[in-house]
């Protein structure tokens, strides 16, 4: 992607002397989303909504692979782990090639995965065409990122953040839904095959209609960086799952060797960072806004990833409701958050960001404590209009976080605050998701050690983890108060780093 070098002002010189070429997008301000942000938006929806597509299939995937639930779940699990294990290398891949090529590079890599995935005649299979996956979503979600604040002008970037909003919300959403209409008429595979087309499709035409944004900048990757960041992330997202299933002694000593693992990735960045070449660099933390809103990030997305792992398990452990059923239900909150996205993008344009994200925060601390009031018979409409304001609640935080974060940053950092996000995300998802579980399983077993029926123990437990997302939430509404209203800028590249 692009370089300090590369990424100068209009009519500004690079570091060698010569003078930079005006992009497009900085040239004249656009009238709407820039060709390139669609394509990749595009692309990325597919990638995003087969991510929670099989969250309905795991019942079906354990009667024909004859796995057991534990076994099944390694199908998400081993997801998480491939993207927080390579979601740290994109920074550095994303500043040495070109778009295009990176571009063709992911979705060919997710498409392999797909095929793979789609007729795969064992489990193992299937677990290494999911890995196969991620490792192309991976590298989707930053290239988004970067290629927004490379093009899109600081005037323009709320509203089109908030489009790009809208296609990220949506997909996770319907991808439950989806899948319970899928497997209501056909085989869990088929889930694959109706994506694996559309998916092709997308990567043909995008890539014969992407732009190049930016040059790319030529140097040879850190391997030790590589497999300490493997290593670190993945061993560190990996313990936390462990949590869920009951152990204690393991998960701790992965977690320990995952931090030691991240201590030396540290040391060696910043070692790097002295030549030339680090693989994620780490002088973006010494952006004020940017760090406030890594922290308000990973807090509300452990928030959110808490809620809809719980949300479903009431409703259809509880509730008794069929995972169609449940997918329908939960399905208007995600619709919501993503139409809402443009507008939220207008008023961030207009306003700031201290008008939605502080109001949005609040938000979802109140729907969260709604979420620890439910009971055996709570309407449905009820639920639908908690999960509602925690959905557009969020619509309201994420975007003017994440376009207050990476317009913080100096335009050569673009491709490394957008890896350390994507990255940080993964780790506050396992961590919310080990969290709540831990909480609802303990809380649950307790209270059937007592006599309490199996239905009312699980109630319980999920209302005591309910409390605990409610609480970590109000985190975000403390760093909130704390968050600019426009990005603080940064005086420009620096040079020789």
């Amino acid at each position: 992607m692009t370089s300090p070098a590369t990424t100068a002002p209009t009519g500004s010189t690079t570091s060698t002397g010569s003078t930079t070429s005006t992009t497009p997008a900085r040239a004249a301000r656009p009238t709407g989303t820039p060709p390139v942000i669609r394509w990749l938006v595009l692309a990325t929806f597919i990638v995003i909504l087969n991510e929670t597509i099989m969250i309905n299939a795991i019942p079906r995937l354990m009667t024909d692979l004859a796995i057991t639930a534990t076994a099944a779940q390694w199908l998400s699990t081993a997801f998480m782990l491939t993207m927080a294990a390579v979601i740290p290398v994109t920074g550095w891949f994303l500043q040495r090639f070109a778009t295009r090529t990176a571009y063709l590079t992911a979705m060919a890599t997710f498409l392999v995965g797909t095929a793979l995935a789609a007729a795969a005649p064992t489990f193992e299979v299937l677990l290494g065409a999911r890995i196969v996956q991620a490792g192309g979503t991976a590298v989707m979600i930053p290239l988004l990122m970067t290629t927004l604040m490379t093009v899109v002008p600081e005037s323009d970037r709320g509203r089109v953040m908030g489009n790009v909003t809208l296609a990220m919300s949506v997909a996770p959403a319907m991808g439950p839904a989806v899948s319970g209409v899928v497997l209501q008429v056909g085989s869990w595979r088929l889930l694959f095959l109706l994506v694996l087309p559309i998916a092709a499709a997308i990567t043909w035409v995008g890539f014969r209609r992407l732009e190049n944004v930016g040059e790319p900048r030529p140097g040879d990757v850190d391997w030790f960086s590589v497999v300490v960041a493997a290593l670190g992330f993945g061993g560190l997202v990996y313990g936390l799952s462990r949590f869920s299933e009951g152990e204690v002694a393991t998960p701790v000593a992965l977690i320990v060797a995952g931090l030691g693992a991240i201590a030396a990735f540290v040391l060696r960045q910043r070692s790097l960072q002295r030549t030339g070449s680090p693989l994620m660099d780490l002088r973006v933390l010494t952006h004020r806004t940017y760090t406030l809103a890594l922290l308000l990030m990973a807090v509300a997305f452990m928030s959110m990833l808490g809620a809809m792992i719980l949300l479903p398990l009431y409703l259809q452990e509880v509730r008794g409701l069929s995972p169609l059923q449940t997918g329908l239900l939960v399905m208007p909150g995600g619709i919501a958050m993503g139409l809402l996205g443009p507008s939220v993008g207008r008023v961030f344009d207009r306003l700031g960001g201290r008008v939605l994200v502080v109001p949005g925060a609040v938000g979802i601390v109140v729907a969260l404590a709604g979420l620890t009031q439910v009971g055996a018979a709570t309407p449905y409409a009820l639920v639908l209009g908690i999960h509602v304001l925690l959905s557009v609640s969020l619509a309201a935080v994420f975007t003017p976080v994440f376009t207050l974060g990476l317009g913080a940053l100096p335009a050569h950092l673009y491709s490394h605050g957008s890896s350390m996000l994507g990255t940080l995300q993964q780790v506050a998802a396992a961590f919310g998701t080990a969290l709540v579980i831990t909480v609802m399983t303990t809380r649950a077993a307790g209270l059937v050690e007592t006599g309490t029926g199996q239905v009312a123990a699980l109630l319980e437990g999920l209302r005591s983890a309910f409390w605990v997302g409610a609480a970590i939430s109000l985190l975000v509404v403390v760093v909130a108060l704390f968050l600019p209203n426009r990005a603080e800028h940064s005086d420009g590249p620096v040079t020789g780093h």
